[in-house]
């Protein structure tokens, strides 16, 4: 089991120029795209397009390292990177990992 995501504000604030606004921004979209991306991911795997899977994976890395999630962020590379090779027999429950990091992120962002 991967493990937990720790909102760690001052050091993502840090790298936004202290910008609160921003932050907050970001936050709000995280939260509003959620179920989106998770739909996304889950139905490019579903319907075996592995280019559609590998541009999710990707962009759910990108979310996830903007929250300083690296584990998150480490576990969508890979996802990307077999989907890129056409590998994806076998990734269901990486996919289901990506969501439950997504809604496990999402959850700590709306309590933070």
């Amino acid at each position: 089991m991967a493990k937990a995501f720790i909102l760690d504000r001052g050091s993502i604030l840090e790298r936004l120029g202290g910008d609160e606004e921003i932050y907050s921004m970001m936050v709000d979209m995280f939260l509003q795209d959620v179920n989106n991306n998770c739909a996304a991911i889950a139905s490019a795997f579903a319907a075996g397009d592995s280019q559609t899977l590998q541009r999710e994976a990707h962009t759910i890395k990108g979310l996830l390292a903007t929250f300083s999630d690296d584990v998150g962020a480490a576990d969508a590379m890979l996802v990307e990177r077999q989907a890129k090779n056409g590998e994806i027999d076998g990734l269901a429950d990486a996919v289901a990992g990506l969501q439950l990091r997504l809604r496990e992120v999402a959850a700590v962002l709306s309590a933070g």
